[in-house]
């Protein structure tokens, strides 16, 4: 709920004007023009339905991978493929998980089709350290665009973003 209610993304060079460098943006609900009430409304929503139906939610990482954009290659096509591949068919129901500690997600320790050091973005850096500075920076970005934009969030959404 945090995150659809966030819209995190990245301005790209090429997909629009000005833009050199990736730039991390929030579009809320990744789409709040077309939503006319209070995004906890939509947030809401989406959790009763997760619980009604007990459906899971995945996150996967489209973009760079072990350092700055840019400087580094983005996921291979492949892995996405099968994360999507494996989450769809249930199989990562069936593995273990860690917890990022600052994005505070759960991630697989395995996934069908995927070498397991990909898995844990902060082994893809240079060092762990490196990631830790860029991922703190990066969820600092959160901290202040959710306390900015939705001071009045309930606490179980809002206390389940990243921290910086």
């Amino acid at each position: 709920m945090y995150h659809f209610v966030s819209g995190y993304t990245s301005k790209l060079a090429g997909t629009e004007r000005g833009i050199t460098e990736p730039t991390a943006t929030f579009s809320t609900l990744f789409g709040a023009p077309f939503f006319p009430l209070n995004p906890s409304v939509y947030a809401t929503m989406l959790g009763k339905k997760l619980k009604e139906t007990g459906a899971n939610v995945f996150l996967v990482n489209t973009g760079w991978c072990g350092g700055a954009a840019g400087e580094v290659d983005r996921m291979k096509l492949k892995y996405t493929r099968a994360m999507v591949s494996a989450a769809l068919a249930g199989e990562l129901d069936k593995v273990e998980y860690t917890v990022d500690p600052v994005f505070r997600v759960n991630i697989p320790k395995s996934c069908p089709g995927v070498p397991d050091e990909i898995l844990d973005p902060a082994n893809l850096w240079p060092s762990r350290e490196k990631y830790m500075a860029s991922a703190k920076k990066l969820a600092a970005l959160f901290e202040k665009n959710f306390s900015t934009k939705f001071p009045d969030m309930p606490e179980n959404i809002a206390g389940a973003g990243p921290k910086a």
